[in-house]
């Protein structure tokens, strides 16, 4: 398998609607399918489908296609969801309790193990099977369990301090919904910068440029 550098961002990108897709194939009992047929569901050329698997070796056979469910396993171990990534969310407010309390972290290879706040009215409360700690507690707790990935649910004007903290603690990874663009910072950290204004900035563009 090559190396995360070697395969570009945008067919990485890709990687996790390819598993989405075959999910949803699976549920629907389908059993095989050709890079035409996958190609067309989810409007990308087939061209484009047999480039971006042949990243990893490609999977498919002529005459026969995609094996459906090896295949979701397969993109599921380039994903990574067959390990269990120890993982904590700091800013335990309403988008923290959210994404603590909704996003299937197992499922995608995770596992949140603490949740960190400074708001003492929030400290101590249950969210999703965790009790609410203080950031205060943040180094003794990586010390011991080692987390190896963290969400960031905090304001912008906190996020390169907590984010240096955790560095120097351990963490190699950041699913980060600040507003403070952490790849600037670490070269050498894993960073998804998640901007959902962006989002529906894009969403809005769309929609007034819609028959242009």
């Amino acid at each position: 398998m090559p190396k995360t550098g070697e395969v570009s961002a945008s067919v990485i990108k890709r990687l996790p609607r390819y598993y989405r897709f075959l999910g949803e194939l699976m549920k629907q009992g389908v059993e095989r399918i050709s890079s035409r047929e996958l190609a067309l569901r989810m409007k990308l050329t087939a061209s484009q489908i047999r480039q971006d698997l042949n990243c990893f070796g490609g999977f498919g056979q002529q005459g026969y296609g995609y094996h459906v469910e090896g295949l979701h396993e397969q993109i599921g171990r380039i994903l990574g969801v067959d390990k269990t990534l120890d993982t904590i969310l700091i800013g335990a407010g309403n988008l923290g309790r959210a994404i603590a309390s909704h996003i299937n972290f197992e499922s995608r290879g995770c596992r949140l193990t603490g949740i960190f706040d400074t708001n003492e009215r929030i400290i101590g409360l249950k969210v999703a099977g965790l009790t609410v700690m203080h950031n205060d507690d943040l180094e003794a707790f990586c010390k011991e369990h080692k987390p190896g990935m963290a969400v960031l649910c905090i304001p912008k004007a906190n996020t390169q301090k907590v984010a240096e903290q955790l560095v120097k603690l351990g963490v190699k990874a950041f699913w980060n919904f600040s507003h403070y663009d952490l790849s600037i910072d670490y070269e050498d950290i894993a960073v998804e910068n998640v901007h959902l204004g962006d989002s529906l900035l894009t969403l809005t563009y769309r929609v007034n440029h819609m028959g242009e």
